[in-house]
């Protein structure tokens, strides 16, 4: 099973997010856009996992210290690597200090079960589409260079999640597999 560490995003942002997305869409219809239902923010891909796995995988994360909520601004608009070679369109995410040590703690819990390591540094983002082509259309660029500040809203997330990833033909479908409240304990 493929799985990941994520943050979820509230309604508003997603809506938000959408109608950025529905503006650009027509601008590059070969782009593999994200179904916005399923748009998060990964802390951790964890990847293929064999099923025998998952409790330890569970456990571990229900250890993750954390201390108090994380605040996470939503805004502006990128490319991964560059806008010259573009493979991801994102949406970015800042949530301070305390998201990138959540991001590490994950991580640290996670290794001591065989799951490697980031070997990056940890970028939040939410993914909006990814080019198969590393020609991106001009209308598509300035549309992102001329949109101005973007600004999404905000969150203070309190809960985050482990999910299973199921690739199918008209994009991934996530199932939420366990939630953990930064307390340390499984949420309700």
């Amino acid at each position: 099973m493929r799985l990941f560490v994520a943050l979820d995003i509230p309604e508003a942002v997603r809506t938000s997010v959408a109608a950025l997305v529905a503006r650009l869409r027509p601008l590059c219809p070969d782009a593999r856009w994200a179904r916005m239902e399923g748009v998060h923010v990964t802390l951790k891909f964890i990847g293929e996992t064999p099923e025998e796995k998952l409790e330890a995988i569970e456990a571990a994360l229900a250890n993750v210290p954390t201390a108090a909520p994380v605040a996470v601004k939503f805004r502006g608009a990128g490319f991964f690597p560059n806008a010259r070679r573009p493979r991801v369109l994102w949406a970015g995410v800042e949530g301070g200090p305390e998201l990138s040590a959540l991001a590490r703690e994950v991580d640290s819990a996670l290794a001591p079960l065989g799951i490697p390591r980031e070997d990056r540094a940890f970028s939040p983002h939410l993914t909006l589409a990814r080019f198969d082509s590393l020609k991106l259309p001009e209308a598509l660029r300035e549309a992102i260079e001329q949109s101005g500040p973007l600004e999404f809203g905000a969150t203070t997330a309190a809960n985050f999640y482990l999910y299973r990833s199921v690739l199918k033909r008209g994009g991934a479908e996530y199932t939420r597999l366990a939630a953990y409240s930064f307390t340390g304990s499984k949420p309700e």
